[in-house]
């Protein structure tokens, strides 16, 4: 059975490297878009609710247009879904971006003057392009960001990541600083490291890191249960997203398994260490 969240296909369309295992639908070549603007939803199903998010810059394939939505692929995440039109722009309508946002959240200025009016707020992960520098700020196609916000280079460190979004309000399917789950907090870590990470939960236990069985926790280490994942800070304190706080927090490894089994999560079902 195909998983609707990663395979390009709905009920008439179809990419065109899965052609031949779906003759009944129209083959097609993705146009190449961007978000357009700050956090936009995506559904894996036609005006359905929220599954996951992208951020403004973030890479979506189009494969149809329909009733003021786009249907396509999110790559990075390789989610499937449809997202609003709107929120979508040509991929050749700006520069290749250069840049992408290194701090949890940050405003684009209308000059290089951190008292002029802001333009508008990016998340964490936001890709932009950049052009001059004057000051302490650096111009982009949004306006004039913080230079100290930006980076070319990625991470090494998927907790301090993180960490960034620390208090973060926990939101169901969120992947940015204004809202985030569990799954959404590991993918943007990893993101700002320069790794491929699946969108949701499951699929992450099942592709990213090398399995663990009675290792001494180290930082960067997933623990994974049923619907939730979490990841080692050090060899006793977590860092999550999740409902009992509310929020993006910290909580002690041990007291932590025990409440969410408690909960009736159950046991945690996979320990994994990442390799950058």
């Amino acid at each position: 059975m195909t998983d609707k969240r990663t395979t390009p296909v709905n009920d008439r369309v179809v990419a065109e490297w899965l052609a031949d295992s779906y003759p009944d639908r129209h083959p097609v070549a993705p146009t190449p878009h961007v978000v357009s603007t700050t956090v936009t939803d995506l559904s894996c199903t036609l005006n359905g609710a929220r599954d996951r998010q992208l951020v403004y810059g973030e890479t979506f394939e189009v494969l149809d247009w329909r009733d003021g939505q786009a249907f396509g692929l999110a790559r990075g995440a390789e989610y499937v879904g449809w997202v609003p039109e709107t929120a979508l722009r040509p991929s050749d309508a700006r520069a290749t971006p250069s840049d992408w946002v290194s701090s949890r959240m940050t405003h684009a200025y209308s000059r290089p003057d951190f008292k002029s009016p802001e333009r508008c707020l990016l998340s964490a992960g936001s890709r932009v392009t950049t052009r001059a520098r004057e000051g302490r700020f650096t111009e982009t196609e949004l306006g004039w960001i913080p230079t100290a916000h930006l980076t070319r280079d990625p991470a090494r460190d998927p907790a301090a990541m993180a960490e960034l979004f620390l208090g973060t309000p926990y939101l169901w399917g969120g992947n940015s600083a204004l809202g985030i789950d569990c799954s959404g907090l590991i993918k943007i870590a990893l993101t700002l490291c320069g790794l491929a990470c699946p969108g949701d939960t499951d699929l992450q236990e099942k592709t990213l890191g090398t399995t663990l069985s009675h290792e001494l926790p180290e930082r960067g280490d997933l623990y994974f249960w049923k619907g939730h994942v979490a990841m080692a800070i050090d060899a006793e304190t977590l860092i999550h997203a999740n409902v009992h706080h509310m929020a993006v927090a910290y909580e002690a490894i041990d007291p932590a398994i025990h409440r969410i089994e408690m909960q009736g999560d159950g046991p945690v079902t996979r320990r994994a260490r990442l390799t950058l």
